[in-house]
């Protein structure tokens, strides 16, 4: 198959090609996919935001002066965004204008005055973008440092890695407490310098689901000076829900004073299409060092405030539709869903002996590790089962674990976990941990980055079982593989391994 044929197809022929092709990929819906998708199983809404994003998919986010609806629509979800994250939700109203008004004490309870005052910001394409675009805004408003610094706790996400590697920022790990998994505020400030730029904290961190301390590491950062960001993307939008429902969620928002900007996506437990995050700023001038502005040559002046140029009103428009439709009462309902399944696989996981809860789930993630059996067979055995979850791999002196991100559509699939987990446990056991073969694990073991290329990948995909589309055939042995390398050898063979896959046909 070729996407440019010599003579064109019909639609009805090139849907049905998409529709097989589609056929191979994992189920984004039915709530048996504990990562990667976020399904809310509300009737209807899938078609509303396909509407929505037909409707707007040409319109061009480059120039908002020439697409209004889609500056309108920003603006509202930027809005939306400040309010749910810094606890508002649900204590406000809409005057004649659609002016906010405050409902009585908001945020920690110690003030009427609305905290989202002077707030701005942004929609993103994702996660990713909202961090790089913070780390942006922190480094160059300090233009004067030579190697401007980034301090994060070790579980917050990879993607503050990928700024500081894209934008040239050092980047300083705190370690997490092995028992608590959570950073230790002091431990924070001493890694702040002189050419610490930004702070860093998540609300919740991704692989373990917990909270980190924002309020402790904020003022931390307020004391030396320095900005926090607080990384709400992955649990932001649902955090305050939780809180509704008597959960002990902490405020991570700007009603604490220390927070100079959060992260919050659209496209996680706000149910939105993917392609949307919302990078927030406690003011104007705190934002203005992330915008690109360029005059200096014959064309357009081109005025940007995310990494893309040309974005797409699409995602933007589903988004914007899924809020309207949902509404706050929606959002509270799918919270009381979502934490009633966590509570439910939580339990699942917990009556099964050989497993253990890395954390008492505190947010939306149940993460648990297995003294018998391995891990990673178990995860294979779900799999084989079609509960689709996703192996963390050991963080010394952190174990592996598997990892569940829970949305609402799994609170009609929990009564079947406990005994398909059940069912694939004894499959695990009965077929006992992998074992690598000696030839491939003193190859990977050996290997030269240097040298690492497509056709030694090749080789080395081929004799772990990869089949002939690339993609393996059981992942028990690459994750056991993975394991038993460092964190810099795993990531540099898997950068080849995906080199290999994006290699068309010729």
């Amino acid at each position: 198959m070729t996407a440019l044929p010599a003579r064109g197809i019909p639609a009805e022929q090139v849907l049905a090609e998409l529709g097989a092709l589609r056929g191979h990929d994992l189920p984004t819906h039915g709530g048996r996919l504990f990562a990667y998708v976020y399904d809310a199983a509300v009737g209807g809404l899938d078609e509303l935001a396909a509407s929505a994003y037909a409707l707007a998919a040409h319109v061009n986010g480059l120039d908002p002066t020439a697409f209004p609806s889609l500056l309108a629509m920003e603006n509202d979800l930027v809005a939306a965004a400040a309010q749910v994250t810094s606890g508002l939700a649900g204590r406000v109203g809409e005057g004649a204008a659609g002016a906010v008004a405050t409902a009585g004490p908001v945020g920690d309870g110690t003030s009427g005055v609305d905290p989202t005052a002077g707030v701005v910001g942004n929609v993103t394409s994702g996660g990713t973008e909202s961090l790089l675009l913070a780390v942006k805004a922190a480094r160059d408003a300090h233009p004067d440092l030579a190697t401007p610094r980034l301090v994060v706790p070790a579980s917050a996400h990879a993607a503050f890695a990928k700024a500081a590697q894209y934008l040239r920022v050092a980047l300083d790990v705190v370690p997490i407490d092995p028992g608590t998994l959570l950073p230790d505020p002091a431990a924070m400030a001493a890694a702040i310098t002189p050419d610490t730029v930004l702070v860093a904290c998540s609300a919740p961190a991704y692989p373990y689901g917990v909270i980190d301390p924002v309020a402790e590491i904020a003022a931390v950062a307020a004391d030396a000076g320095v900005r926090c960001h607080v990384d709400a993307c992955f649990g932001g939008w649902l955090l305050p829900y939780l809180r509704r429902l008597g959960r002990p969620i902490p405020p991570f928002g700007f009603e604490l004073p220390g927070v100079t900007s959060v992260s919050v996506d659209l496209h996680k437990y706000a149910y939105a299409p993917k392609g949307v995050s919302v990078l927030l700023h406690r003011d104007a001038a705190l934002r203005r060092p992330q915008y690109f502005g360029f005059a200096g040559w014959p064309g357009y002046p081109m005025l940007n405030a995310t990494v893309a140029s040309t974005r797409s009103g699409g995602p933007v428009a589903g988004a914007w539709a899924t809020l309207r439709h949902l509404g706050d009462d929606g959002y509270l309902r799918l919270a009381e869903r979502t934490l009633s399944a966590v509570t439910g696989l939580a339990a699942a996981v917990s009556t099964v002996d050989g497993l253990r809860l890395l954390a008492e789930p505190q947010t939306s993630v149940v993460v648990f590790t297995c003294t018998d059996p391995d891990p990673y067979v178990l995860a294979d055995q779900l799999a084989a089962r079609g509960w689709h979850t996703q192996p963390q791999l050991p963080y010394p002196p952190l174990p592996a674990s598997i990892h569940l991100s829970v949305t609402a559509a799994v609170a009609d699939q929990v009564a079947q976990f406990g005994p398909a987990l059940a069912d694939a446990v004894a499959a695990a056991r009965a077929a006992g941990p992998i074992q690598v073969p000696s030839e491939l694990a003193a190859a990977v073991a050996d290997l030269d980055p240097a040298t690492l290329g497509p056709e030694t990948m090749a080789g080395l995909a081929a004799a772990a079982g990869f089949g002939p589309d690339g993609l393996p055939e059981s992942m028990a042995i690459v994750n056991t593989l993975l394991a038993t390398l460092p964190p810099e050898r795993r990531a540099t063979l898997l950068v080849e391994f995906l080199s290999l896959l994006q290699t068309p046909p010729h």
